[in-house]
């Protein structure tokens, strides 16, 4: 047996060794291994014909609305209507007390019989006296004064006319009626209050069929459209034809159509922008007064179009940009100049060609100027 104290030493250095001599082999065989290019799935950009639209958001607004005044003074009679109801023009909404102005229209008539009375009476006489002048038995001056005194008849008659059709008149206006079809707002009156001392709001009539739709149009936008308009050779009667495409805020897309009706012959210097209208069909009442819409006119056609997906496009400090891989499966980021959507593409008129790879997924693991693993997408 050998000496403990040189077994013990021997027993606490072979331990070390063994390890070390791992180590070294370990060092030997392993080597580092670079991770896989990421995959990313690329396509080509979409080409085929595209409308280019104007884009804008909208306000709506009733083609008629007017407020219902009393226009005679009055105690309100009646309310003939349910707030809110959907009448049709010339329907009786209020009436106010008729029976002061039926009186006033009775007085009216019994002056004019009285002044007709006196005018056959004229009459009579001027003719009498015309015959009579001929024959020596009237002077030339009492024939000018019957003369004078029918014409004082004919104009008093004129006059008791008048106040006839005054009374008549303001008779009608006891009755106040919807001068278009519209819906009528709850009344601002009850029955027995006194209106008309002052001009006095009874309620509103809106028409909401059709609807206006209006919105603003920028500076550029306006050059370009009339460059297009002159180039089309259109004329203003055409333009009054351009559909135009309105979308609620909680619709997908533009379901309502109508077309241009007005365009200011102006634009306003202190916001750039031209204001134009357009008009449509509202039977269901589905757009109302005063709401924000969505509007788009199509402007221009272009035959060969590129489009991508809208959701490959980034966005950072410089503007709109696709990643897309280049030379060597690098990844390229390029600037582009993106136009209308159409659908889920968005149309891109500069920055990319026709047989580009455009990385529409995995647009998180693609870093520009670093290698991926690029998958064809399938059409």
């Amino acid at each position: 047996m050998g000496d403990p104290h040189t077994i013990r030493k021997i027993s606490r250095i072979t331990p070390s060794l063994v390890a070390f001599a791992a180590l070294a082999a370990c060092g030997e065989q392993n080597s580092y291994v670079p991770p896989p290019p990421p995959k990313v799935t690329v396509a080509a950009p979409v080409e085929r014909a595209v409308v280019n639209y104007l884009e804008a958001t909208g306000n709506t607004a009733a083609v008629n609305s007017a407020d219902l005044v009393a226009r005679v003074p009055g105690f309100v009679e009646s309310i003939d209507y349910k707030d809110g109801d959907l009448v049709k023009k010339g329907a009786v909404l209020f009436t106010i007390e008729q029976k002061p102005y039926q009186l006033k229209v009775e007085q009216a008539k019994a002056s004019e019989a009285i002044v007709r009375a006196n005018l056959t009476k004229a009459e009579a006489e001027y003719k009498r006296q015309a015959d009579l002048v001929p024959l020596g038995s009237a002077s030339k001056a009492t024939l000018d004064n019957a003369l004078g005194g029918r014409d004082n008849a004919r104009a008093s008659l004129d006059q008791a006319v008048a106040s006839s059709k005054l009374a008549e008149n303001d008779l009608s206006y006891t009755r106040v009626t919807a001068p278009f079809d519209g819906l009528v707002t709850a009344r601002k009156i009850s029955i027995g209050s006194f209106v008309g001392s002052s001009p006095t709001v009874l309620a509103t009539i809106v028409q909401p069929d059709p609807i206006y739709v209006s919105f603003n149009i920028s500076e550029q936008d306006v050059l370009r459209i009339r460059a297009e308009i002159r180039r089309r050779g259109m004329t203003p009667d055409d333009l009054k034809k351009v559909t135009v495409e309105i979308g609620l805020q909680t619709e997908a897309g533009y379901p309502h159509h109508g077309h241009l009706d007005y365009a200011s012959p102006t634009v306003d210097s202190s916001t750039g922008t031209l204001t134009a209208r357009a008009i449509l069909d509202n039977p269901a009442r589905v757009m109302l007064p005063g709401m924000f819409v969505r509007v788009r006119v199509p402007t221009t056609r272009q035959e060969k179009a590129l489009l991508v997906p809208d959701t490959a496009l980034g966005n950072d400090q410089g503007g709109r940009y696709l990643l897309v891989v280049g030379k060597d499966n690098v990844v390229e980021q390029r600037k582009v100049e993106f136009g209308a959507l159409d659908g889920i593409l968005r149309m891109i008129e500069k920055g990319v060609a026709p047989g580009d790879r455009v990385i529409v997924n995995g647009l998180l693991r693609a870093i520009p100027g670093q290698k991926v693993d690029p998958q064809t997408a399938t059409p």
